[in-house]
């Protein structure tokens, strides 16, 4: 057999294997049964169980990445971008139950190295989303008028507080995505696109409401209770 595909195969037992057991419990001894090798050939390939599990958690961060960026369609609206590309995280992660629980709860369980592999696919995902965001902005409030200095002046300040707000939006969206998904694949029958809709109907109904100007503030919600 290929080294190449012998390693394949050494990889899906391993992110089974620490997926259903955690990484403490899981041993190299099971790994090796399920590919039907020596415990040896294992470490003569992928040499410590420490290196595995960072292999591991890579190749899932690059695999989900991946599939989110070929998920979403080019060129569509930045709504209907959003959407394809969370059916395709929730898709994802429900096909690949053991390597999301690896990703979610595993690495980030041990500290480093392993969380940092986490942290770069998170960072990935939160530059698409945040691009996404401040795009839906751009065009919602177009750029401002060259002409009147006071207008740009006041443009660039706001910019800079709005930049903020979609860097935190970002975040909160993508760690939003990533308890649903956890959620969604402990429970029965939650389809990826009803995960996408969930998250869709309380996210992006937010952010249509914010892009046309409307914001939450103390005030209102006092106002509010007195009517």
């Amino acid at each position: 057999m290929p080294r190449a595909e012998r390693e394949r195969q050494m990889m899906d037992a391993a992110v089974r294997t620490f997926g259903q057991r955690g990484y403490r419990a899981a041993s190299m001894d099971e790994i090796a049964e399920l590919v039907g090798v020596s415990k040896p050939l294992v470490y003569l390939y992928l040499n410590s169980k420490e290196e595995l599990f960072a292999a591991c958690i890579r190749r899932e961060s690059e695999a989900l990445v991946a599939a989110v960026t070929a998920g979403v369609e080019p060129g569509a609206p930045a709504d209907r971008q959003l959407w394809t590309g969370l059916v395709a995280f929730f898709a994802h992660t429900a096909e690949n139950p053991h390597g999301w629980a690896v990703l979610h709860r595993q690495a980030r369980m041990h500290g480093e190295p392993f969380a940092a592999e986490v942290t770069k696919m998170r960072e990935a995902l939160v530059a698409y989303v945040t691009g996404l965001i401040g795009a839906t902005a751009r065009e919602a409030h177009g750029p401002p008028d060259l002409a009147d200095r006071d207008v740009v002046n006041r443009d660039l300040a706001d910019r800079d507080v709005a930049d903020r707000d979609v860097a935190g939006l970002a975040q909160a969206l993508v760690g939003a995505a990533e308890s649903l998904a956890a959620w969604a694949n402990e429970t029965p029958d939650v389809s990826p696109k009803e995960a996408a809709a969930t998250l869709m109907n309380f996210a992006w109904t937010g952010l249509g409401n914010l892009m046309a100007g409307e914001r939450w503030t103390e005030q209102e919600k006092r106002e509010t209770a007195h009517r």
